[in-house]
């Protein structure tokens, strides 16, 4: 049977020769994404802004969550989230924080309880206030930090020096862009999109670690081969991996982003964004070719030059 092959085996797409232009459009796009950080904000979700958690159970059958937040945004209190979680008739309400302090928090829930009627049972109610929102967003920085120095030493020790170097700007330029996007679109950063940026790093470094582990090979397997040569022919041999790798992520995340409900739209807009746009972006156009600017396999050139003069002389 003829197997499926979207990318031929004999491509020879020369990626490097995009480097003079991958690398200054990605400055300037990360420019703009750390400018629209500062002055235009994230659009922080009630994790990390504080608000009211009420957990409820319907008593008939399945909650109908369309009739549930219909009832709910009608009270005026703000944003609103409703996510289904465990058995069909489990529904998890999130009310931002409503101003006035404790009274107002008090008063949101008597108004959602009134709404709601006797048709639930309430199983939970707590109050996040803006110093655990606070502690909330702190943990998270830090756990993406945490990833970041992982990944280096990992592959610091797996790899070279030059590797890690180069996958660590390569995150970092990810989640600056993915930042950015969510800043420019106003999608809410909650913990789910923390949960989303950390599964970016995850993917982004799997397909980039591919990459340099080919890298590593045909180094080893090809002496005089001049850099940016070695360098387009890993990526060239990877890419039919990575184009079904990236498709199928694509196809799966695009189900979630329209039929996934507004309960994870942050964090399937994020994924889609991060993984699809940048993380296959990055790979190929900056994780590889920065390896010519930290200096693996310097001195490559000279040597097929040398090569190349000893067998025009004889």
């Amino acid at each position: 049977m003829r197997l499926l092959r979207i990318v031929p085996d004999n491509t020879k797409f020369d990626f490097m020769r995009f480097r003079r232009v991958s690398f200054p459009l990605s400055a300037l796009l990360s420019i703009i994404a750390i400018s629209l950080y500062f002055f235009h904000g994230l659009n922080f979700g009630i994790d990390f802004k504080g608000g009211t958690l009420v957990e409820v159970q319907t008593k008939a059958g399945p909650a109908d969550l369309a009739r549930m937040r219909a009832s709910l945004n009608a009270l005026g209190l703000g944003e609103v989230q409703l996510q289904e979680f465990g058995a069909p008739n489990d529904v998890l309400i999130r009310v931002a924080e409503q101003p006035g302090g404790d009274a107002a928090q008090q008063a949101a829930v008597a108004k959602i309880r009134n709404a709601l009627g006797e048709n639930v049972e309430y199983r939970r109610v707590e109050v996040v206030g803006p110093r655990v929102s606070g502690e909330l967003l702190s943990y998270g920085i830090i756990g993406l930090m945490v990833a970041i120095i992982g990944i280096l030493v990992y592959l610091w020790f797996r790899f070279e020096w030059q590797f890690a170097l180069g996958a660590m700007i390569a995150n970092v330029h990810d989640l600056v862009l993915t930042i950015g996007f969510m800043s420019l679109t106003r999608v809410d950063f909650d913990l789910t999109s923390i949960a989303a940026l950390l599964t970016i790093l995850g993917y982004s470094l799997n397909d980039t670690v591919v990459i340099y582990d080919r890298i590593r090979e045909m180094l080893r397997r090809y002496k005089r081969m001049p850099m940016p040569d070695l360098l387009n022919a890993s990526v060239n041999q990877t890419l039919s991996r990575s184009v079904v790798t990236h498709l199928t992520v694509s196809l799966a995340l695009l189900a979630l982003l329209l039929f996934g409900g507004q309960a994870i739209h942050s964090f399937t807009a994020t994924m889609m964004f991060g993984v699809v746009l940048v993380g296959t972006y990055t790979s190929v156009f900056i994780a590889s070719p920065i390896l010519i600017y930290l200096g693996v396999g310097t001195g490559r050139d000279a040597l097929s030059a040398t090569a190349k003069d000893e067998k025009d002389r004889g």
